[in-house]
């Protein structure tokens, strides 16, 4: 009996995959001029591949290896269910960023609307429009000068207690704890570390939820991301009640965070957001806001540990704006703009090691690129693994060059580290002044050496170091 139930099983399987096969060969008929590339296994697509040749460090070779088999401006491939082109290169960069809203839009894979709820409401695409209507006020120079010195003091304060005094440290957890407390303190207001400490920990499940195949199942990321958001929504809640009590009697301003903003904000029929709503927002400004730049922050640790003369030139960049400080006094707007060499370093940190690998957009519409039809409904992904570590782009792209950047710097659209166009990163210059802040404050108190020369590095989905990157601090000698 056992036998001929497997082999009717096997039998069912054959004709479902011959179906699906069938099934496919058809519709690319009517579609012949799509492009180049394979879709993978049935419902999975290459996605799997995609996932995984990330978790080996090298999130590059899915994109170059069909580069090279396919096309190097635009391939075929199947990614978390969906029917996917790749667009390659500063030309596919240049089109999707300068179509945005017309020819494509943003999208998100369905992970995203189901560890966000309440963005299924309307959709994430039109939660992230009115997000950054939202953010521009709170983001732009004029008004981030003002956070420079509150990062300073966050970032002394973190030394002190996690640093100072220790032999040994693991890069990527402090810098994530930084970056977070920061943060925390920007968008709500929070300072203190116990507090922050609380939720800090299911951020990092999170993030690695939001990109996975969308499998509801205990043990899967998805499942952790979703126990994770579920808590912390849980934690937000609680601090937006008690931001309207406080707002309501004056202990707090309609100015101080991106909190207070929200809450006192009316659309244009004059109705408030929901505090679900508000708390997925700042949800989602709190993974962004933190999760980017503390794996930016992660590399440039490991890459002027391995490269002294570069770590020398940013030492020397730092300790001459050191010079000119009193005792306590922190830094300000005028001694970010000092730091030219050492956020050069940081772009080749990002070249090398992007912290954002790449974004999917959707075909509102058919049309042609590079001579091949994209049907309505496709989803688009540009990877800057594509221009980034590409020679055409980036003579030698594997050398540790910081004078890229110098005078006008590469060629537009080929550093995407923060995205492009109407797209690009709003948070690109709060990135830059906390990562700006950090280097200034870990070089003038420490050289450091790795204590895992050939440590593995994995993206999930951002890179990181698969031990958490251990160093041995050095504390300068004062004379």
């Amino acid at each position: 009996m056992e036998f001929f139930f497997i082999c009717g099983f096997t039998l069912f399987v054959l004709f479902v995959s011959f179906f699906l096969f069938s099934y496919t060969i058809k519709r690319n008929a009517s579609q012949p001029n799509i492009p180049p590339g394979r879709t993978g296994l049935p419902f999975i697509g290459e996605s799997l591949e995609f996932l995984s040749t990330g978790r080996k460090g090298q999130p590059e070779k899915f994109i170059y290896d069909r580069m090279v088999k396919y096309s190097s401006q635009v391939f075929r491939t199947s990614i978390l269910g969906e029917a996917t082109a790749v667009v390659c290169g500063a030309a596919g960069n240049k089109f999707l960023f300068s179509n945005e809203n017309k020819l494509v839009t943003a999208w998100w894979p369905d992970s995203v609307d189901k560890i966000f709820p309440s963005s299924t409401q309307t959709s994430s695409k039109e939660e992230a429009k009115k997000m950054r209507k939202l953010l521009p006020n709170f983001l732009k120079p004029e008004a981030l000068q003002r956070y420079v010195g509150m990062m300073d003091t966050i970032a002394k304060k973190h030394f002190e207690s996690s640093w100072e005094g220790h032999q040994e440290v693991a890069v990527f957890p402090l810098a994530k704890n930084y970056t977070f407390w920061v943060a925390c303190k920007v968008f709500l207001s929070i300072e203190d570390p116990k507090h922050v400490a609380k939720f800090a920990h299911p951020f990092n499940v999170l993030a690695s939820g939001v990109i996975s195949i969308p499998i509801n199942l205990p043990g899967t990321s998805f499942n952790r991301g979703i126990k994770a958001s579920n808590l912390i929504r849980k934690e937000l809640g609680a601090i937006i009640k008690q931001r309207k009590i406080d707002l309501a009697e004056k202990k707090a301003t309609p100015t101080q965070d991106i909190l207070s903003h929200m809450l006192l904000t009316t659309d244009e029929n004059g109705q408030s957001m929901k505090e679900l709503d508000i708390a997925d927002k700042i949800l989602g400004l709190l993974i962004g806001g933190h999760d980017t730049a503390s794996a930016a922050i992660t590399f440039i640790v490991k890459y002027l540990s391995e490269l002294p003369e570069i770590y020398h030139k940013v030492l020397t960049e730092q300790m001459e704006i050191a010079k000119t400080k009193a005792p306590g006094e922190l830094l300000n707007w005028e001694d970010i703009q000092k730091m030219r060499y050492s956020w050069n370093v940081a772009c080749e940190v990002m070249r090398l090691a992007p912290p954002l690998q790449g974004a999917f957009r959707e075909a509102l519409t058919e049309f042609i690129y590079a001579g091949f039809t994209i049907p309505k409904g496709w989803k688009l992904y540009w990877s800057a693994n594509s221009t980034h570590r590409n020679p055409e782009c980036f003579p030698e792209p594997e050398k540790f060059d910081p004078s890229r950047f110098e005078g006008n710097g590469p060629a537009p659209y080929t550093f995407v580290p923060f995205g492009g166009g109407p797209r690009m990163c709003p948070g690109k210059e709060y990135a830059r002044l906390e990562i700006l802040v950090f280097m200034h404050n870990i070089v003038k108190r420490f050289k450091w050496e790795k204590l895992l020369p050939y440590e593995k590095i994995i993206v999930d989905p951002m890179p990181m170091p698969a031990k958490g990157l251990p160093v041995r601090l050095i504390p300068h000698t004062t004379p």
